[in-house]
């Protein structure tokens, strides 16, 4: 009975996860079809729009599972937080399948401009789905990607640990979501040419994956033909590993343990 309990909990959090997920990609990636096959807004809406798209999401998941959302911020708490190895292939594939499935959404939804701008869906409308060095037009090699990936997404692993700890001045529970959409408007307009930003495995591969199938046969490479799929997956795993650790190092070591602070945990009830 107890085992079918434990199955029935990974599935409700892989649920979660699915969910979450897959909101966040739907404002991310339909603005993005909306900037660049309609026209309608610029980079700013852009970044606020998947802030906003991150926000939601974490509403969606957060009671029941925290709202990773993002395979590095699993691996990032499974190697710092006691987040359990078992749960995290389940995870990442959960969050994969919520950024395939909201990017076939957006894919139907926006066939028509699409179709209209890019009728041979080439790398022209590419970027709308999947990440590109330099978004597909400035100077930035395969490698200027990866290194763009591995500090924007430390970056954002930095702040979600420091945002997460009760030992530090984490927001209240209902702010949370905010403050990690805010981290993502931030990150978007600061470090966004070099790579669009992905910051996260399961947003770039799961659209990717989407565009791939309904019509984009380039999109496993970049503008320049060579394969980059795998940069927005490696980046953002040795990133977030890298930004959780310094975090763990830098400054959750030297924090008062939270009973000095009068915060009680689940772990003192």
């Amino acid at each position: 009975m107890a085992e079918r309990l434990n199955r029935m909990g990974l599935a409700g959090e892989l649920i979660a996860e699915f969910a979450g997920t897959m909101v966040l990609i739907l404002f991310g990636v339909g603005v993005v079809a909306q900037v660049v096959a309609a026209e309608l807004g610029d980079h700013d809406s852009i970044a606020w729009a998947w802030g906003i798209g991150v926000a939601l999401g974490v509403y969606v998941a957060g009671r029941t599972t925290g709202a990773h959302l993002n395979p590095a911020v699993t691996v990032g708490f499974a190697v710092f937080r006691g987040f359990r190895w078992r749960k995290v292939v389940p995870y990442a594939l959960a969050q994969t399948a919520g950024a395939f499935i909201a990017a076939l959404i957006v894919r139907w939804n926006y066939t028509e401009v699409l179709s209209m701008v890019d009728p041979g869906h080439t790398i022209k409308t590419q970027g709308v789905f999947s990440t590109l060095p330099g978004n597909g037009s400035l100077p930035v090699s395969q490698w200027g990607g990866l290194r763009d990936q591995i500090i924007g997404t430390a970056i954002l692993l930095f702040v979600i640990f420091a945002v997460s700890d009760t030992a530090n001045m984490a927001p209240s529970a209902n702010l949370g979501p905010v403050v990690i959409g805010l981290l993502i408007v931030g990150i978007g307009m600061a470090f966004g040419a070099d790579a669009g930003y992905a910051i996260n495995p399961a947003r770039d591969f799961g659209p990717r994956l989407a565009s791939f199938i309904t019509g984009y046969g380039s999109a496993w490479r970049d503008q320049h033909g060579d394969l980059y799929f795998w940069v927005p997956i490696v980046g953002p795993l040795v990133g977030g590993v890298i930004g959780a650790g310094l975090y763990q190092v830098g400054i959750a070591r030297f924090l008062p343990p939270s009973e000095e602070l009068g915060i009680v945990t689940p772990m003192d009830e």
